[in-house]
């Protein structure tokens, strides 16, 4: 204990030494740094060099003793347990992880074919098909058949129609062009069964001496062109030739392309259109001779455009040049083409309006798709539309109701009107089956119309919609009595519904108000004529369909038209069927 103290000692001296002789090296320094420039004379003899030395540590072995004056005795800590079984029946499962179900993805098929049977020897029939011929281009064809054997209650004369057409189309779509190619072919078949009531006694033997029988044979070949990133946008291109059982022909060829030029503020947009229409009848109703008509109309149409978030403008003019080929006649019209529309209050309320016309190609092909009881003995001129200027309000009340309100007033020159033809039949003469008060011939007139639109879309759920629209006319004609055939009320009301996965249906119902039509009544077979108005009711048509998914191929469904039995005329002494259904399947497949 003793050694241990006196080396303590020692080295806490040596320590304590060279701390002080560090100490003194550290002043004299300090004090010669402060001094500038002068140090002095003094002479500092340095005896002996001094090397610190640090002794080297080390670890006691020694334990020393302590000499506590009270001892503990640890106290043994006495303790027991107590174990006792414990029964049960409980098995803990073991950990599942949570999975998402995965929504079946939905399979499409290219292709589908319908088939439906109905009554009045009812057939429906149809086959599409398209088909992928590399990632950009693809092919395909529509073939559709309708046909009904008529037996229209109380008509006398023949009242079959068909109608059968294929189309076809090649479709590219690469980079910064696409191109579509079109073609196709149509064979319907109609009769002129709207006899006048003069004839209610007529024999069968008569009656038997008339061919109603008219049929149309058109073919169209067509294409259109798109390119992006380029001021020239797209031009469309189609041919359409047309005829009929008696020698009547048409040739129609129309373009038009489309042009647009971004500005700073507006976009400077170019519409053309070139439409040319070729005709011939062999003859008018009224003569023997036959009629043509040749007519060129050329067109372009600038326009400047403006976009915003709340404001769509648009200003520009059509100008056309109408030239009648065979006569050498030629017109130029201008016309108006403004629109507009504002959002007033976000997707609620929109306010739209404008001022528009143009001229408008009238064809045969037209006339027979719009009325088919059309005689082959027509006058072909352009429709012109002066202007037509409306405006309206359109917007959602909610996520699921949408309306629109629409009021127009325009004027158009040359309108094309269908009005009854006068009956030649005598009893002895040998006539066309369309000279017998049973056909309709065009005729124009300048009119004034005002019109007044409203619509309303309600999508009630998920699985049900409801809409309904009408439009309200009122005519001004200038040389006509009356605006002959048009209505002046039509109403729509349309829904669709999905009562299960599986089960789905719609529903439609078309109301259409009086028409006016003019009627050369004889007075029994050899007698006089008697000329007067005819007012068509007005008539309401109902239809309902409902499909069942079989499976992601198969469905089946079934129609049903007309179901308010009302053998309504939509033309003049032209009854409808009556109540039509119709059973059918279709069938979705991949070759």
């Amino acid at each position: 204990m003793t050694n241990f103290k006196i080396g303590y000692i020692k080295n806490h001296i040596s320590i304590v030494a060279v701390c002080l002789l560090l100490l003194v090296i550290c002043s004299h320094s300090a004090i010669a740094q402060e001094e500038e420039e002068n140090i002095g004379t003094e002479v500092v003899n340095i005896v002996r060099p001094y090397t610190p030395t640090i002794s080297d540590a080390f670890k006691i072995k020694e334990t020393p003793l302590l000499n506590d004056s009270v001892n503990l005795q640890k106290k043994k800590v006495q303790y027991q347990i107590f174990s006792v079984p414990v029964a049960s029946t409980f098995t803990p499962a073991k950990g599942k992880a949570a999975t998402v179900e995965k929504a079946k993805p939905i399979k499409l098929y290219d292709n589908y074919a319908t088939l439906g049977f109905g009554n009045y020897t009812t057939i429906l029939g149809e086959l599409y098909s398209n088909f992928q011929i590399s990632r950009t281009d693809d092919a395909g064809f529509f073939f559709r058949h309708n046909s009904s054997q008529g037996d229209i209650d109380g008509v006398r004369l023949e009242n079959k129609y068909y109608d059968t057409q294929l189309d076809g189309h090649y479709t590219s779509r690469q980079r910064d062009i696409s191109y579509r190619l079109d073609g196709g072919v149509q064979h319907q078949l109609f009769n002129w069964y709207g006899l006048n009531g003069a004839y209610d006694n007529a024999s069968n033997e008569f009656l038997a001496t008339i061919d109603p029988q008219q049929t149309y044979f058109s073919g169209n070949v067509g294409g259109s062109i798109s390119v992006d990133e380029s001021v020239f946008e797209k031009i469309s291109a189609n041919l359409r030739f047309l005829s009929d059982a008696y020698g009547s022909s048409e040739f129609n060829i129309n373009a038009q392309p489309e042009f647009s030029f971004p500005l700073t503020t507006f976009t400077l947009q170019i519409k053309g259109d070139v439409d040319y229409l070729r005709g011939s009848f062999e003859k008018t109703y009224l003569g023997t001779t036959g009629v043509d008509h040749n007519v060129l109309l050329a067109g372009v149409s600038p326009s400047l455009v403006y976009f915003n978030n709340d404001l769509t403008l648009s200003l520009g003019v059509s100008t056309y040049v109408g030239l009648e080929v065979d006569d050498e006649i030629s017109e130029f019209y201008i016309y108006p083409q403004i629109n507009a529309s504002y959002r007033l209050v976000d997707e609620l309320l929109i306010a739209y309006g404008g001022v528009d016309g143009g001229l408008t190609q009238n064809s045969y092909f037209d006339f027979k798709e719009e009325n088919p009881f059309v005689s082959p003995t027509l006058t072909v001129v352009p429709t012109s539309q002066i202007y037509n200027g409306f405006g309206g309000l359109k917007g959602k009340l909610s996520n699921s109701v949408g309306y629109n309100l629409r009021a127009s007033y325009g004027r158009e020159e040359s309108k094309a009107l269908f009005k009854n033809n006068p009956d030649f039949g005598n009893g002895t003469a040998d006539l066309e089956g369309y000279e017998y008060g049973n056909s309709f011939g065009v005729v124009y007139d300048n009119i004034n119309t005002l019109g007044i639109f409203g619509e309303l879309n309600v999508a009630v759920s998920e699985t049900f919609s409801l809409g309904v629209n009408a439009e309200f006319f009122s005519y001004d004609t200038e040389k006509e009595a009356q605006p002959w055939n048009l209505p002046d009320l039509k109403a729509t009301l349309f829904s669709n519904f999905s009562i299960t996965e599986k089960i789905y249906g719609g529903a439609s119902l078309f109301y259409v108000g009086e028409r006016t039509d003019f009627l050369f009544v004889r007075n029994g077979l050899l007698g006089s004529f008697m000329e007067n108005e005819v007012t068509l009711d007005a008539y309401l048509d109902a239809n309902v369909h409902l499909g069942y998914r079989v499976n992601d191929r198969l469905s089946i469904f079934a129609k049903g038209s007309n179901l308010l039995s009302d053998t309504y005329e939509k033309w003049l002494n032209y009854p409808v069927q009556g109540i039509q259904g119709l059973l059918g399947a279709t069938y979705k497949f991949d070759w």
